[in-house]
């Protein structure tokens, strides 16, 4: 074998052992950056998955609201229209106290009438007040009364209608409320005051 072969057999071996080399640490480090990609991966899947829920969220909530603004839309309005029903009401009471009748009342009483079954197809309906327990949220109280014929914080007078608008308090109901009746200072008995008098003598 002339010396010309043997180095080229040499390099050739010498090319075989580097790839062999290459190969070796390339299948060593393999391991590691499959887990490292795996692990990206992971992370952005978790990030996708957790701006969906965000996004789920937000459309629920935009839904939401724009189911609201529409449902109260005429909010205002109806704020709005509630005085004219109490003067309707009170032109009603007074009439009948006076004993008042006729075409003119009717007519009063029938516009009243068609006021609440308009805004009643709308959402809105009025509170019961009168013998329910107080509640803040939908009651003003006015005024406190002793009483002894009903149980404290209970509202015993309407003075204004509440009204609600779906699941809405629209106004609430201007009442008077029932309050513990306050024990007085008992006066002398005759007795003690005929002994009085007996000293005194």
């Amino acid at each position: 074998m002339s010396s010309t072969e043997e180095t080229t057999e040499e390099s050739t071996v010498g090319e075989i052992s580097s790839r062999e080399h290459s190969t070796q640490g390339t299948q060593t480090n393999l391991p590691e950056n499959g887990e490292t990609l795996e692990e990206k991966l992971q992370i952005s899947q978790d990030k996708y998955l957790r701006l969906a829920a965000e996004f789920e969220n937000y459309k629920r909530l935009a839904q939401r609201d724009q189911s609201d603004s529409i449902r109260f839309a005429n909010e205002s309005l109806l704020k709005n229209l509630l005085p004219i029903i109490d003067n309707l009401e009170r032109a009603i009471h007074f009439a009948k106290e006076a004993g008042t009748s006729g075409p003119l009342l009717e007519g009063v009483e029938l516009t009243h009438k068609q006021f609440l079954e308009t805004i009643s197809k709308v959402g809105v309906r009025q509170l019961c007040t009168t013998g329910n327990s107080f509640d803040p949220a939908i009651h003003q109280a006015v005024t406190q009364v002793e009483s002894g014929s009903v149980a404290p914080n209970t509202v015993v007078e309407e003075f204004q209608k509440g009204y609600w608008l779906h699941d809405r308090i629209l106004r609430p109901a201007m009442v008077s409320v029932a309050k513990e009746k306050s024990d007085l200072t008992e006066p002398f008995s005759t007795e003690e005051s005929g002994e009085e008098g007996g000293i005194g003598k």
